[in-house]
């Protein structure tokens, strides 16, 4: 697997940046984690004065083979009919995005439908679909490294562009039951703690999921590493997203982490590389069963909590104007001195 030199942020304007924020015409940490989101964006720049450019949201599309096993409350049709609703502009991910002058790039990771020309679509499709992981492998070691390879090529393709901080979508029927399972092999938390309704399943669907992954957790029992993991139970939007992710980091961008599956995909990044936690920003707590025992295993504090659970990378649409106030913040609040407001003594 390819492998990313993400360099751990220096710490020689930490002073500098404290300074700046602590001065401004406010009582110390007064505007809270609009600070702390201030601060992680100069580091990952490098200055005083950020600026965001060009922001960008990528949603990946893949299938599931395990989705055959019924899995999702809907059919795996649904996965290229969203497609088409995005590049139609239909979906919620496009109303946000539009809203907030955000780039939207829809990428056909592994979908199991021919879209043809289709010119707004980023064509990077690895296969039709994974294999279905109760019965083998859900991709093969070069589609593995393939859609490594092709995420992180989109990315420096948008990074090319001038856009420096990115956040991640997906879609996929059936990407939920993925999720779950990477998130009990990276956590260590039995199934059944991170088995969630995905899509809307009922009770009896909830059993119905949480009995297959559980049958499929014993047919791949022994996985050495997170190449492993991905190969035997991943999907291609997810292993995509893991390449964008670290490829973004280690061109210097903000990395805007949305829901469960993507923060899923982030856990198998940060296995790869750990510094790409100083890039990360997670946008949101999802209202997906397990998302808050994620975020707590690696220490993140979300910016939102709106119970969302629809994916698309739309908690970093959403999410998105904070970052924008917190550099704007920096960049445009008066000091004490500047303004003639006395400080406390």
């Amino acid at each position: 697997m390819t492998t990313y030199d993400i360099p751990k942020p220096t710490t020689e304007l930490d002073d500098a940046i404290a300074h700046k924020i602590n001065f401004k015409t406010k009582p110390l940490g007064a505007l809270g984690q609009l600070e702390s989101l201030a601060k992680q964006i100069c580091q990952i720049q490098q200055t005083l004065t950020p600026v965001l450019t060009k922001p960008s949201i990528v949603v990946f599309a893949a299938d599931h083979g395990l989705a055959k096993e019924g899995v999702s409350a809907y059919p795996q049709e649904v996965t290229h009919q969203m497609v088409l609703n995005f590049l139609g502009g239909g979906a919620a991910i496009n109303v946000f995005s539009e809203q907030q002058g955000i780039d939207l790039s829809i990428v056909d990771a592994g979908v199991n439908f021919d879209f043809g020309d289709s010119p707004n679509l980023i064509h990077a499709k690895i296969a039709m679909g994974t294999g279905n992981a109760l019965v083998e492998n859900a991709m093969s070691k070069e589609q593995l490294t393939n859609a490594i390879n092709k995420g992180a090529e989109i990315v420096r393709d948008i990074q090319s562009k001038g856009s420096n901080i990115i956040g991640f979508g997906e879609m996929g029927i059936g990407n939920t039951s993925a999720a779950s399972l990477i998130m009990s092999h990276i956590c260590q938390i039995p199934i059944e703690k991170c088995v969630g309704r995905g899509t809307g399943v009922d009770d009896d669907g909830w059993q119905k999921k949480l009995d297959i992954l559980k049958q499929v957790q014993q047919k791949h029992a022994h996985l050495a590493d997170t190449a492993a993991l991905l190969q035997a139970v991943g999907g291609f939007e997810i292993t995509m997203m893991i390449g964008a992710m670290l490829q973004a980091a280690a061109l210097g961008m903000v990395v805007l982490v949305d829901g469960f599956i993507s923060t899923s995909a982030y856990l198998c990044a940060q296995t790869l590389e750990p510094n790409i936690q100083h890039y990360a920003i997670f946008c949101h707590q999802s209202d997906e069963s397990g998302h808050q025992q994620m975020l707590e295993f690696i220490d993140a504090d979300p910016l939102l909590k709106m119970n969302l659970r629809l994916g698309e990378g739309t908690g970093c649409a959403l999410a998105y104007p904070l970052l924008q106030s917190s550099v704007d913040f920096i960049n445009k609040m008066a000091s004490f001195e500047s303004a003639g407001v006395s400080n406390k003594d």
